[in-house]
């Protein structure tokens, strides 16, 4: 009696990642770890499972109850479902031997038992970046600056050529604008649950908002009219602020962080970023309770239903928890998969399965040696190269390059190799350049190379 086989199938809310997906997702670690470094943000890793006492009630009651949580010879452990609060933990641990302020950046999976929707899942990668020990605005600045280039270098260029100008636009809020409101209404005391309420207005609207604050926390409807009223502000950067300062201007929590908002929209002005790509957006007020100040979502101007790619903010109190050393800190996270999902359905994936351009046809079997001299001189010089493993009909062979995504092919049969010289064939133009010698055989992929990209 054969045993049962098992139906191959992953649980919902993961997905797997084939090489088409993988590569450009690849790329876009390349590109984040290129910018991060270029700042001064230096990599760490944590591991992926923490005791839960470091998880439980930082991000609020909903992050607790998405927690893959279990009992593990008698010790209480969690997946972390971000990485800003291993971070918060690595740096209390590690902090007399770090210094202050410490930057660093980290790239890796994350777990959430949340609801599933396109571009979101409950694995899911995170490229953070952060800097902690100091509360200088300079640093809330500068993140603001990283999401701009990060930006720029993670969206693939459109077909036009676009690198990614206009593509996106960055939102930020301070928390303690909204905070100084609240006092101002008397509601201080129910800060945490309001700003998660507010956090929610995109997904279901103001009516949704009210509701929720008032079965939260008993607030009256002129309460809530104010509040919403003010986190759906609209008008130019400038004509926000200046109505902020009119009317909340004398709180002092409210003053400092209109103060802060304006130092950053004219920082970043002066270090070249459009006005238009950085914008005061008052309903940001972020769902994790741990933030305290500068807050950032980024969206997609093609496709702002998928939500935030890149997100963060300043949270001045979360290591606290683990040591008495004061270690405000201040970062932003890149969603790798969700900006993967957004860029898939844009059509901006390029469609390729393998990471080699070139593909060189095994035209005979007892040449195999040659075939792999070559495919070692394309590496040595900067190209991936790929020799095909059986000596197969042509069109077979190229059907195969093809498919998978080559964009030039080497061939080489005995007339060519008793001349010294190979053929070089562009397969989505399907033009072949005959007779290139050895010695050029790099120069002309090369060149070919380039016109394809």
């Amino acid at each position: 009696m054969t045993d049962k086989l098992i139906e191959p199938r992953t649980l919902k809310g993961f997905r797997d990642y084939p090489p088409e997906l993988m590569i450009p997702r690849e790329w876009m670690l390349e590109q984040a770890r290129r910018v991060y470094r270029s700042y001064g943000f230096a990599p760490i890793d944590t591991p992926a499972l923490e005791y839960a006492e470091i998880l439980l009630g930082k991000g609020g009651e909903e992050s607790d109850k998405q927690l893959y949580r279990f009992m593990h010879d008698r010790h209480d452990v969690a997946l972390r479902f971000d990485l800003t609060v291993p971070f918060a933990r690595f740096a209390a641990q590690y902090i007399a031997q770090l210094g202050t302020p410490f930057k660093r950046y980290h790239m890796g999976p994350v777990w959430r038992g949340e609801n599933t929707q396109k571009g979101r899942y409950r694995e899911f990668w995170q490229c953070d970046f952060d800097t902690i020990g100091t509360t200088s605005n300079a640093a809330d600045i500068e993140v603001a600056l990283v999401i701009h280039d990060l930006m720029h270098a993670v969206i693939p260029p459109a077909p036009s050529g676009d690198r990614g100008e206009g593509r996106f636009v960055i939102h930020v809020n301070n928390r303690l604008v909204l905070n100084g409101l609240l006092e101002e209404l008397g509601l201080a005391g129910h800060t945490a649950s309001l700003l998660r309420a507010l956090d929610k207005l995109p997904k279901v609207g103001r009516d949704g908002v009210l509701a929720e604050m008032a079965e939260r926390t008993g607030i009256s409807s002129t309460q809530g009219d104010r509040l919403l009223t003010l986190a759906q502000t609209t008008g130019t950067n400038v004509e926000i602020l200046a109505k902020l300062k009119s009317d909340f201007g004398t709180n002092p929590k409210a003053a400092d962080g209109i103060q802060r908002l304006e130092e950053l929209l004219s920082a970043t002005h002066k270090a070249g970023v459009p006005d238009n790509l950085i914008v005061l957006d008052l309903s940001i007020a972020r769902g994790l309770d741990y933030y305290t100040g500068m807050v950032y979502e980024t969206f997609l101007t093609d496709l702002p239903k998928i939500g935030s790619v890149c997100s963060g903010g300043r949270y001045d109190n979360l290591a606290g928890l683990y040591t008495k050393q004061s270690l405000p800190g201040v970062g932003a996270s890149l969603g790798l998969d969700r900006l993967l999902a957004a860029v898939e359905e844009l059509k901006l994936l390029k469609g390729t399965a393998t990471p080699a351009p070139v593909f060189i046809v095994q035209f005979t079997p007892n040449r195999i040696g040659e075939y792999q001299a070559m495919a070692r001189c394309l590496r040595a010089a900067g190209i991936g190269a790929e020799v095909f493993t059986d000596a197969k009909k042509i069109g077979q062979q190229f059907q195969y390059a093809e498919k998978r995504g080559h964009k030039l092919a080497l061939i080489a049969g005995p007339d060519d190799f008793a001349k010294g010289t190979w053929n070089v064939k562009d397969l989505a133009k399907r033009e072949e350049k005959k007779g290139v010698p050895d010695a050029e055989v790099i120069g002309v992929v090369r060149s070919m190379l380039d016109v394809c990209v």
